[in-house]
């Protein structure tokens, strides 16, 4: 069975790869590269001891699609492909609208056009904006989302809505994600953010290792257990088995049009817990200061699992230990990342 896997060489794309492999699909890669390393597929290749048929391609490029489809008959895809910094799109909005929401038009308009309508699509948490927690997937989506990068997800969530009603053909699965950190257990495939990370644990793992000077906690007046902001974060492993569950699902033909999953842990650590969780994986100091809060950022947020563990039958199984030690032996192996 051919899955089309776009931005395969991503973080969680990569991570998925192997999950695909090493359960008997094979992989058909559509990457542009422009945020991530073609080394990243040759990692999983050598970890599967299986190939991938890979393409240098960019979304808004529809013959560029087109040739893919044309080239291969495609069972199901994978969508991760886009732009995600949050702050980068607050200062090139229109680039993130372009790249994600018509890249993403694209994209099912070409899927459309050779018969493949089954798709999983890489969502995110940010698309609940300011609701109370735990987040459910019955809440009310799109309301005080904090940047233009979540809008695109909100957006994106509402076409393929809009595409299911139009063509009962199409079966759909949302996967919100909460946080996800580590890395493989090989340490060959891992988190390669360019430039200063935007995230928590590639910045706490970077200055471990002595790249970055030390680490800027934002906050430590919040009302949650030490004061520091809380979030739910899920090992890349498990969340690259919930895509693996998503699409057997699609692929028993028992979605219903479309279907929206939270992909979390249903609990949450403080930055001051994973910092000490670190810590004790590493054996190494995390230089940190306490910084002024950061606009947006809530105290807390963190799924409520239990629909994903209801219908695809996924519970996290890598607890924070395990996301630290696997992210640490990543760094220590690729100092540099993928270069």
């Amino acid at each position: 069975m051919n899955i089309l896997v776009t931005g395969a060489a991503g973080y969680i794309g990569s991570h998925t790869c192997v999950e695909l492999l090493n359960n008997g699909y094979d992989v058909i890669s559509l990457d542009n590269y422009s945020n991530s390393s073609p080394k990243s597929l040759e990692r999983v290749e050598e970890i599967t001891s299986k190939s991938i048929k890979k393409y240098e391609c960019d979304l808004r490029d529809v013959e560029g699609i087109e040739k893919i489809f044309e080239e291969n008959k495609i069972d199901a895809v994978i969508h991760f492909a886009g732009l995600k910094a949050v702050g980068e799109s607050c200062k090139i909005p229109f680039t993130y609208y372009e790249n994600n929401v018509s890249g993403t038009v694209n994209l099912c308009q070409v899927m459309a056009k050779m018969g493949c309508k089954k798709l999983v699509f890489s969502s995110s948490a940010t698309v609940y904006g300011g609701n109370d927690i735990p987040y459910v997937e019955t809440f009310k989506t799109g309301v005080e989302i904090s940047s233009p990068y979540g809008r695109t997800k909100f957006m994106i969530e509402e076409i393929l809505k809009d595409a299911a009603v139009s063509d009962n053909e199409w079966k759909i699965s949302l996967l919100r994600y909460f946080n996800p950190i580590g890395a493989h257990p090989s340490g060959k495939i891992g988190e390669d953010p360019r430039g200063i990370p935007n995230n928590l644990m590639p910045y706490i793992s970077q200055v471990a290792i002595g790249k970055l000077k030390e680490l800027s906690v934002f906050g430590d007046d919040y009302e949650t257990k030490d004061g520091t902001c809380v979030r739910d974060y899920i090992h890349v492993c498990d969340l690259a088995r919930g895509h693996l569950l998503a699409l057997e699902r699609l692929q028993k033909d028992e979605c219903e049009g479309v279907e929206m999953y939270n992909l979390g842990a249903g609990k949450g650590y403080s930055v001051l817990e994973v910092i000490s969780a670190f810590e004790k994986a590493s054996g190494k100091t995390v230089n940190r200061k306490f910084a002024p809060r950061r606009e947006g950022d809530l105290p807390e947020f963190y799924a409520d699992a239990k629909k994903a563990k209801e219908y695809l039958g996924f519970e996290t199984e890598l607890g924070i230990d395990k996301m630290c030690e696997d992210t640490w032996r990543w760094q220590q192996n690729n100092p540099k990342g993928y270069e």
